[in-house]
C-alpha cells in the first residue's frame, strides 16, 4: 500500500493526468485526490475528521493564524523595540531571525499539528517520552490567556469610557487628578489665546511645568482606572467596573467559541480584517499630523553601531517567538483542524510574512501620532514614546485627545485593540480545550465540549480577578515579562531536538503532500521528511520495501508500543486493501523498493 501511496503521489504531481483521472497505480480513488486532500465529486465542505471536525475552509484556518499571530504586541511592543534597538537597523537582525527562525519553526507546528490532527498534549504520542513539551506549551497557554484576556477588559472600558462627547482624560478638571496634572489643550488654549489671558509669569510657568508634568491620561489610568497600590503586595480592593468588563470579555470568547472552530471560523473574517482598515483609517490621518514626519524618521533611522549589541538579537529573537506564537501550542492546535494534505507551507510563508509586515505598518501608523504629540509639545519623541500598557493607554490616548473629535478616533483605537486581543485569545481557549479534549478522547467529552470551553473560560475569568485589583497592573507585567519570553526558546529547541533525533530521521521527503523547500539539516527540514512517512516508522508498520522498521528510543522506553500509536483519525483517509490496490491500475509497474543498507532498513 505504501509503495502505491507513493507511486500514486509521485505520477500525480510529475503530470498533470492526476488531474484528469489518470493517475499511475493509485490504490482506490487516492489519485483523484487533489493537494488540499479534496475530491472533486465530493462535496469540498465534507469533513475528513468525522470526530474532531475540519474548517469550513482554508480561508478560516488562514484569517484564524493570522489573527492569532498578530495582536497587541505587534501595536504595542514592536515599535518600541524598533525605534529602542536602532530604528531602521533593527530590521535587520529581526528579517534574519524571522527567515532562519521564525518561518522554519512555525511551518514545522504546521506540519506537525496538520499530520497528527491532534492538539499539543496529543501529538506527543509520537515521542511520549517529550510529553512534557506539551504541557509546557499548555502552561504557556494558561499564563498568556489569563493575563491577556484582562488587557481585552481594560481596552472594553476605554472604549466604553470613550463614548463621551469629551474624553475623561482630555482635561486636568476631573476629581482625581493632581496639582502636577498639565494636558496639553490647556497649554494649547493658553497659547491661542482661547482662554482669557493670563499673565506672561503664569503662562512661562504653565508651559515650563509641562515638561516635567504629569499627563492627565497618565492620572487617568493610575488614579481612576487602576487605583494603583504603593506595592505588589499591597492588592486593595477589586476594580467593580474592570470586573465587569472582564466578564463581558470572557463571554465573547466563550460565545465565539461555542461550536469550537466551526464557530470560531466564521468570527474570525471580522475580527483578523478590520484592524487592518482601523490601521489604515489611523495611519492617514497621522501622517497628515505636523511633526508626523519626525515621528517617522524617529522610528526607522538606522543606527548600525547597535548591531553590534547581542542585546538587540536576543530582542528580535524574543519578537519572532511571542509575535508568531512558536511554542504556544496554539500553531499545532489550529493546524489539526486542516485536512491532511492541505498545502501549510504555504500557509505558514503567507502567516509569517504578513505578522511581520503588520508589526512594521503598526509602527508607523504609532509614531506619526506620536511625532504629532512631540512635536505639539516641543520635545523629543523619546519624550512621549513608551511600550506595553503605557503606550496604548496612556501615550496614545492623550496624542488621541488634541485630534478634531477625538472620541471618534479613541473608539476607533480601542475597538481595534479589542479585536486584536479576541484574536489571539480565541486560539489561546482553543489550545487549552482541544488539548484536554484530545487527551480524554472519549465520546463523551467529544460530545460534551461546549461545557469543556464553558470551565475553562469560567476558570479563566476566576483565575483573572487578582489581576482587576489594585495591585493587578504588576502582576500582570510581571506575567506578561517572565510568562513568553526565553521559555518559549527552551520549549521550541527541545521540541526540535525530540522530533529530529528521537523520533527519527528520513534523508528524503518524497512522500510530502506539499514538498519541503527546507534542506535536512534545516529546522524545516529536520520535521517535514518523517511527517510523511511518520505512519510508516511507527515500530511495527512495513516501509516501502515491506520491512518492519526499527523500533525508536521513547518505543523502547515505553512498556506498551501500540498504546502510543497515533490515534485511527489521524492521517489521510485509508486506502482500500492492500490486494485491490495493487490491482487498482491493471498494467501499472510497481516501483522497484529502495536497496536496503547493512542494518536491513531501507533509505537509512
Amino acid at each position: 500500500m505504501a509503495v502505491a501511496f507513493q507511486s500514486c503521489w509521485e505520477g500525480w504531481q510529475s503530470t498533470d493526468r492526476g488531474l484528469r483521472g489518470e493517475g499511475r497505480g493509485c490504490p482506490g480513488n487516492l489519485w483523484r485526490r487533489g493537494p488540499n486532500g479534496a475530491v472533486p465529486s465530493e462535496a469540498t465542505k465534507k469533513d475528513q475528521n468525522l470526530k474532531r471536525g475540519n474548517w469550513g475552509n482554508q480561508i478560516e484556518f488562514v484569517l484564524t493564524s493570522v489573527g492569532y499571530a498578530v495582536g497587541l504586541g505587534n501595536v504595542w511592543r514592536f515599535p518600541y523595540l524598533c525605534y529602542r534597538n536602532g530604528g531602521g537597523a533593527f530590521m535587520f537582525p529581526y528579517f534574519i531571525m524571522l527567515i532562519f527562525c521564525g518561518i522554519p519553526l512555525f511551518f514545522m507546528e504546521l506540519s506537525f499539528g496538520q499530520f497528527a490532527s491532534q492538539g499539543c498534549l496529543g501529538v506527543w504520542r509520537v515521542c511520549p517520552l517529550f510529553k512534557g513539551v506539551g504541557y509546557g506549551m499548555m502552561v504557556v497557554s494558561t499564563y498568556i490567556g489569563i493575563y491577556y484576556n484582562v488587557v481585552i477588559c481594560i481596552a472594553f472600558y476605554y472604549f466604553f469610557s470613550s463614548m463621551t462627547h469629551v474624553l475623561p482624560w482630555a482635561y486636568c478638571n476631573n476629581p482625581w487628578n493632581t496639582p502636577d496634572c498639565a494636558s496639553v489643550l490647556d497649554a494649547a488654549n493658553l497659547t491661542n489665546g482661547s482662554r482669557p489671558a493670563a499673565r506672561p509669569s503664569n503662562l512661562s510657568h504653565l508651559l515650563n511645568h509641562t515638561l516635567q508634568r504629569t499627563s492627565p491620561s497618565e492620572e487617568y489610568w493610575r488614579l481612576y482606572v487602576l487605583k494603583l497600590s504603593d506595592d505588589i503586595g499591597n492588592f486593595g480592593e477589586v476594580r467593580l467596573p474592570l470586573l465587569g468588563c472582564l466578564g463581558v470579555s470572557w463571554v465573547v470568547v466563550f460565545l465565539c467559541l461555542i461550536r469550537g472552530v466551526k464557530s470560531s471560523g466564521k468570527v474570525v473574517y471580522f475580527t483578523a480584517t478590520f484592524p487592518y482598515v482601523v490601521l489604515t483609517i489611523l495611519f492617514v490621518r497621522g501622517v497628515t499630523l505636523e511633526g508626523a514626519f519626525t515621528g517617522i524618521m524617529y522610528y526607522v533611522t538606522p543606527q548600525w553601531d547597535k548591531i553590534l549589541e547581542a542585546k538587540v538579537w536576543g530582542d528580535a529573537a524574543s519578537q519572532i517567538f511571542y509575535s508568531l506564537g512558536c511554542a504556544w501550542g496554539g500553531l499545532i492546535t489550529m493546524a489539526s483542524y486542516n485536512k491532511f494534505h492541505n498545502n501549510c507551507y504555504r500557509d505558514s510563508v503567507i502567516i509569517s510574512i504578513t505578522n511581520c509586515a503588520t508589526s512594521v505598518y503598526a509602527g508607523f501608523v504609532i509614531f506619526s501620532i506620536l511625532g504629532f504629540m512631540a512635536n505639539h509639545l516641543g520635545v523629543d519623541v523619546s519624550r512621549v514614546a513608551d511600550h506595553g500598557p503605557g503606550l496604548a493607554f496612556v501615550a496614545y490616548p492623550e496624542a488621541l485627545t488634541l485630534l478634531p473629535i477625538s472620541p471618534v478616533w479613541s473608539l476607533l483605537f480601542f475597538f481595534m485593540l479589542i479585536l486584536l486581543g479576541l484574536g489571539t485569545q480565541f486560539c489561546l481557549l482553543e489550545t487549552l480545550v482541544t488539548a484536554i479534549v484530545d487527551e480524554v478522547g472519549n465520546e463523551w467529552i467529544l460530545q460534551k465540549k461546549t461545557y469543556v470551553t464553558l470551565g475553562v473560560a469560567v476558570a479563566g475569568f476566576l483565575l483573572g480577578i487578582p489581576l482587576t485589583s489594585q495591585a493587578g497592573i504588576y502582576w500582570l507585567l510581571l506575567m506578561d515579562n517572565y510568562a513568553a519570553s526565553f521559555s518559549l526558546v527552551i520549549i521550541s529547541c527541545i521540541m526540535c531536538v525530540s522530533i529530529m533525533y528521537i523520533y527519527g530521521k528520513c534523508p528524503s521527503s518524497r512522500h510530502l503532500p506539499c514538498p519541503s523547500p527546507w534542506p535536512a539539516h534545516h529546522p524545516a527540514g529536520l520535521l517535514t521528511p518523517h511527517l510523511s512517512r511518520a505512519p510508516e516508522l511507527l515500530p511495527g508498520h512495513p516501509d516501502d520495501a515491506g520491512i518492519p522498521t526499527t523500533p525508536l528510543l521513547p518505543d523502547l522506553l515505553a512498556l506498551r508500543l501500540p498504546r502510543y500509536h497515533l490515534s485511527p483519525g489521524s492521517g489521510p483517509p485509508p486506502p482500500p486493501p492492500e490486494s485491490s490496490s495493487l490491482r487498482a491500475a491493471p498494467g501499472a509497474e510497481r516501483a522497484p523498493p529502495p536497496a536496503p543498507t547493512a542494518t536491513g532498513s531501507p533509505g537509512a
